[in-house]
């Protein structure tokens, strides 16, 4: 459980933490030197029913709401901070906007500096709570408690304390089964130990032990040493917590707020987002199309584009869906919630304009009209989010580890999830090895496009047996798995509409077809090879006897040693068959009578130069007939 304070600057936020917890957040000398809050402060604090809870305390001035936000995106429990002789002032209405669009889920109001009251009379304080009733309508905070209390005095400190430990009850905890998720805030070194990052865990659990990445820009896998929530070693960390994790492998100056700990391999880093975007109804004008805005996820901040998907403006106070493109990487995650700023302040309330939540990681850049493709995630179930991510991969295809990281599930849901779409045929296990899952709509595609090229196949070359099965896979797109390729071609088998030939594909039924016209060159081709006997034409001779292209001469040779009516002995060279199983006899003959035969003796058989001998003699070596010992040639055995 984080709590969080929020408030004005001067309103006694870390002094409030101070009377809590009995620890002084300013850690600066600056902030001692200045008296307010420059940097995020972390306490914690026991609450009445035992619950040790995390406190971030956040600063108050404007100029310093990227701190306030980095620290406001892990809490769960926030304590809007109003001081009883000011009220309500401008960042009391950001911090409450910001902790409203990051999702903030529940909170009391403490009216500090409460000793005050008195002098200031009971009109006053009418006046303070009934614009405090104003500010909270329709957010976490309507009807939470309002707490006078006094950090000076320690009037209301355990009424304080009392509302925090009903609101906490209340709240569910965060899902410690996800993608570990650990926004970095602090990194720092210590003697002996070496590098130390802290956040708060927003999902998932991070152990000693375990491999971890720090995203954008380090993939690791870097060692966790060793972990501390409170000051106190503890073997592994669960979401909700603060930690304090010992990383080794990386230097502390090559880390940075924004970044992010995730476990190796399980989260890409990534520069465009899929959200679902609210407009703040305090916004002056409405979001256009496309704007550029500051925004803050988790300890990061980054420029974003923001392109709206479906509508051609966002007016105040209305919600749409997104796409914000990124002009570095950031590490994120499905679920997240963050805020936009710009460079102007809305009167009265800070310059947070807009806020939502993510619901895809990695998706392409989308297009006007997009927003049909996206707004399935609004309503999906853990089987329809993983169908949708599976048909986002396309012919790529999710590994389940990749699953896990871009849905945000936990294992045994995404398992069950995985196990109900293979049911219904929604998902396929195209690679057991790697746990690789392809979308059952896009195998059924993958297998139509099959049938299509080798149907375009067969009409523009219907002298070919087929087209080769590496071919086809470039064809469908070069980056397929041949894994799940072999699954296409084996479905199409099964389904008795293709055929496999060793290494061709085609389709059932069809392959070589010759016309008339092929029919006639073929049988010239065949009396040209037959009047040659032993020292046929080469093939350039041919072609351009019989005034054939190369490619056609060459599909008809290869359909008349398919026939059995000619051999092709090298690249230049095709016999006729008859010719050559004449002079095969004769060797053979020759070598059960001699024992061997010498070159000058096999060239004297054939009866030709050494333009066809040495094609001759090396084709009966391939084929196994003889056998080259030095300079003669013997039968092989068998």
């Amino acid at each position: 459980m984080i709590v969080g304070t929020a408030g004005h600057i001067d309103h006694g936020k870390t002094s409030l933490v101070k009377a809590l917890t009995g620890i002084d957040t300013d850690r600066l000398k600056e902030e001692k030197r200045r008296g307010i809050t420059l940097e995020l402060g972390f306490a914690h604090l026991t609450l009445d029913d035992g619950t040790v809870a995390g406190v971030v305390d956040v600063p108050g001035h404007e100029r310093f709401v990227k701190a306030m936000a980095a620290g406001a995106g892990g809490v769960d429990l926030a304590v809007l901070v109003v001081a009883a002789d000011e009220g309500v002032m401008p960042q009391t209405r950001e911090h409450l906007d910001i902790c409203r669009l990051l999702g903030v889920r529940s909170g009391v109001i403490a009216l500090t500096k409460s000793d005050l009251l008195a002098e200031l009379g009971p009109e006053w304080r009418a006046l303070v709570e009934a614009d405090l009733v104003a500010l909270t309508a329709g957010t976490f905070l309507e009807g939470a408690p309002v707490v006078p209390c006094s950090s000076k005095t320690g009037e209301g400190l355990d009424a304080l304390k009392s509302a925090l430990t009903r609101a906490a009850s209340a709240l569910p905890k965060r899902p410690a089964e996800g993608p570990a998720f650990l926004p970095v805030d602090r990194v720092f070194t210590i003697k002996g130990f070496g590098t130390v990052v802290t956040g708060t865990l927003l999902s998932g659990a991070v152990a000693v032990e375990d491999a971890v990445a720090l995203l954008p820009g380090l993939p690791g896998p870097f060692r966790v040493r060793g972990v501390q929530v409170h000051g106190q070693a503890v073997p592994k960390v669960e979401a909700g917590q603060r930690a304090a994790v010992n990383v080794t492998g990386v230097e502390p100056e090559a880390l940075h707020r924004g970044m992010v700990l995730v476990r190796s391999g399980e989260l890409p880093e990534t520069r465009m987002l899929d959200v679902e975007l609210s407009l703040l109804p305090a916004a002056e004008v409405a979001l256009p199309r496309r704007r550029k805005l500051l925004l803050h996820l988790g300890t990061a901040q980054v420029e974003a584009t923001v392109a709206l998907l479906d509508v051609e403006r966002l007016e105040p106070g209305e919600t749409a869906l997104a796409q914000l493109r990124l002009d570095g990487p950031v590490g994120a995650l499905v679920g997240q919630r963050f805020i936009l700023r710009g460079s102007r302040a809305l009167p009265g309330r800070g310059a947070t304009v807009a806020g939502g939540r993510i619901l895809s990681i990695t998706p392409p850049r989308r297009r006007k009209g997009g927003s049909a493709v996206v707004a399935p995630l609004l309503e999906a179930d853990p089987s329809g989010q993983v169908a949708w991510l599976l048909r986002q991969a396309g012919y790529r295809g999710l590994t389940q580890p990749e699953l896990f990281g871009r849905s945000g599930l936990g294992p045994k849901v995404l398992t069950r999830a995985l196990e109900l779409l293979g049911a219904r045929g929604g998902a396929l296990l195209v690679d057991r090895e790697r746990r690789l899952y392809l979308s059952g709509e896009v195998f059924e595609g993958l297998q139509g496009r099959a049938l299509a090229l080798l149907a375009a196949f067969h009409e523009r070359e219907p002298l070919r047996e087929g087209l080769p099965r590496e071919e086809l896979r470039q064809r469908l797109s070069a980056e397929l798995d041949p894994r799940t390729f072999q699954r296409v071609t084996q479905a199409l088998v099964d389904a008795g509409k293709v055929e496999l030939d060793k290494e061709v594909v085609r389709l059932k039924g069809r392959g070589r077809t010759l016309s008339l016209g092929d029919e006639a060159a073929r049988t010239k081709l065949a009396a040209e090879l037959s009047a040659a006997g032993l020292a046929p034409p080469t093939l350039n001779e041919l072609a351009q006897k019989l005034q054939l292209p190369m490619p056609r001469l060459q599909e008809l040779l290869k359909v008349m040693v398919a026939g059995g009516m000619a051999v092709r002995v090298s690249d230049e060279l095709c016999f006729d068959a008859g010719a050559l199983t004449g002079l095969r006899e004769r060797l053979v003959a020759h070598l059960r009578e001699k024992k061997e035969i010498t070159t000058q003796a096999f060239k004297e058989m054939v009866g030709q130069s050494r333009k066809f001998v040495i094609p001759l003699s090396e084709y009966f070596d391939r084929e196994k007939v003889t056998l080259r010992v030095g300079e003669k040639r013997v039968l092989r055995r068998g």
